[in-house]
């Protein structure tokens, strides 16, 4: 294989964006790994259809290994890669099999901000006017929705959390407020003090699992566990393909591990000795932490998530969605 057609620097680029968070955001993660497989078709150089995929398969494993937690990536990257692959083995032409890539790209990128829109009314529906809300994080869903419930007439403020150690929060306080929502902004260690005064805490969802579990960023277990303690309702919004198939089989999400230095400048690091530092992105929240879970085909309970599976992926883990979700089934 030449190197003509495989991955470009381009692609490589958006690669080291996603990792290091220039782009973020699990649904903005999932539409950019699409558009990454966009321009894999647009601009390979593959003399045939064989050479195509075997470049495909390459754009695929390089946008994959960007961030292993987010499951709307590798759901993303599946929705597409699975429907190239079906065409290639049906014979499918040189030019064929770059137009799938790029309907099958757009088609994704399309559903995700539909999905959005559906959410975004469904959860407005649950803001009351009076309502203090608490977020965490910087979730587009989230965002949406509390948008559309300010659209919809509705006034309400907000707490929101900074999200250390990068601080996504401020970005969260900074494009609610410019639209006219009342928003405090607090360190995360101060979410259980505010608490008794919250109505309802909204979050976004990194990875939602078969048992109703949510995978969100680090700080959202302990915000619904101060919200419980205290009686107030967690609304996680989330799009389906964020529900992760893998889990149906027992399959346990990974967790990423962020560098130290997002915590502690490297210049300051020597100084602390021998002192570990960890840096875990993501946490998980139980179950019986959430109250609903609200998806674009409807609110649900969290316990619901395998229903969500079944109905949108099937057991047979996504003949038509996804094909075959573990990679090394395609020998990748």
């Amino acid at each position: 294989m030449g190197a003509g057609f495989l991955v470009d620097v381009e692609l490589l680029r958006l690669a080291e964006d996603i990792k290091l968070m220039r782009i973020r955001g699990a649904a903005e993660i999932g539409r950019a790994a699409a558009s990454g497989m966009k321009h894999y078709a647009l601009s390979s150089k593959a003399p045939d259809a064989a050479s195509y995929i075997d470049g495909l398969n390459e754009a695929y494993r390089v946008l994959l290994n960007t961030r292993p937690t987010a499951v709307s990536l590798a759901n993303s990257l599946n929705y597409i890669r699975h429907r190239v692959l079906k065409a290639h083995k049906e014979g499918a032409t040189l030019e064929v099999l770059r137009q799938v890539t790029v309907e099958a790209s757009d088609a994704f990128v399309a559903t995700s901000y539909s999905a959005v829109k559906r959410i975004s009314e469904f959860g407005a529906r649950r803001i009351r006017n009076g309502d203090l809300i608490m977020t965490h994080c910087n979730s587009s869903v989230a965002i949406s929705t509390l948008l559309e419930a300010k659209r919809s007439g509705k006034e309400f403020s907000v707490i929101a959390t900074e999200t250390r150690p990068r601080f996504q929060g401020r970005i969260t306080a900074k494009e609610l407020a410019e639209k006219g929502i009342p928003v405090t902004l607090i360190v995360d260690s101060a979410a259980r003090y505010f608490m008794p005064k919250v109505d309802k805490v909204v979050v976004g969802s990194d990875v939602v699992t078969a048992n109703g579990a949510v995978v969100n960023k680090i700080g959202t277990s302990l915000i619904a566990l101060a919200a419980k303690e205290a009686r107030v309702r967690v609304y996680v919004c989330a799009e389906t393909y964020k529900f992760s198939p893998s889990t149906v089989m027992g399959e346990l999400v990974e967790i990423e591990e962020r560098p130290p230095t997002e915590v502690v400048p490297e210049e300051e690091i020597p100084l602390l000795g021998n002192v570990r530092i960890a840096n875990p992105a993501f946490d998980v929240t139980p179950a019986e932490m959430i109250d609903a879970i609200i998806t674009e085909r409807g609110v649900i309970p969290p316990q619901a998530a395998i229903l969500i599976l079944m109905e949108e992926f099937g057991y047979r883990i996504g003949e038509e969605y996804f094909g075959k979700v573990f990679v090394e089934e395609e020998g990748v």
